[in-house]
């Protein structure tokens, strides 16, 4: 599977983006899918997931009920609504899928990764 991340951008704080990751090579309908983040000088972390079908989601504390994860199966693409972003949302957006249908939290358990979105907030 080959995953290729879009949507990211400059915008101001308060504002909004949609990130999106198409993969290819095979459908990836069974495949649970993340988006991980890495600011500069800080480690990367896992920003939300979303399982096989959709049915179950997870988000890190920091962004939640400001960041949407949803899928589209048809389409091959996983997509990350954020609204009312922040400053420190700023970082390199990665999305990332498992062989796996359930989440899981940790990057070691993701098989494919995209080549990563820049996002960057201003105040």
């Amino acid at each position: 599977v080959q995953l290729q991340a879009s949507g990211g951008g400059l915008v101001q704080a308060g504002g909004s983006l949609r990130l999106s990751c198409a993969a290819s090579g095979r459908t990836f309908s069974n495949n649970a899918a993340a988006w991980f983040r890495q600011a500069p000088g800080k480690e990367r972390e896992l920003v939300a997931a979303i399982s096989r079908g959709g049915g179950s989601t997870y988000y890190t504390d920091s962004v939640k009920g400001r960041f949407t994860i949803s899928r589209d199966n048809a389409k091959n693409t996983v997509y990350l609504q954020m609204n009312s972003l922040k400053p420190e949302d700023t970082a390199v957006y990665y999305c990332a899928a498992r062989t796996y249908s359930s989440i899981s939290l940790f990057g070691r358990d993701y098989d494919y990764w995209g080549q990563g979105t820049l996002v960057t907030v201003s105040s």
